[in-house]
């Protein structure tokens, strides 16, 4: 997954500081960023899944088995 799908710090504009007391506003745009960002972490976590059930899974004997 490249790198323009992930949550950028530096694109954040919504950062607060103690001195603000108005609600902030999610635009189309921010909302489409973290539907994106969530997209991209979902995609990793399932190649992260099959590749853990690949490296654990119980050889077949057509693989070549060790004995047990």
């Amino acid at each position: 997954m490249s790198d323009d799908q992930r949550y950028n710090s530096q694109n954040d504009t919504s950062i607060l500081k103690s001195s603000d007391v108005r609600k902030t506003r999610l635009t189309l745009r921010m909302l489409n960023d973290l539907r994106k960002a969530g997209d991209a972490r979902e995609s990793e976590q399932k190649e992260d899944l099959a590749l853990v059930r690949k490296m654990y899974a119980t050889p077949t004997p057509e693989e070549g088995a060790p004995p047990v």
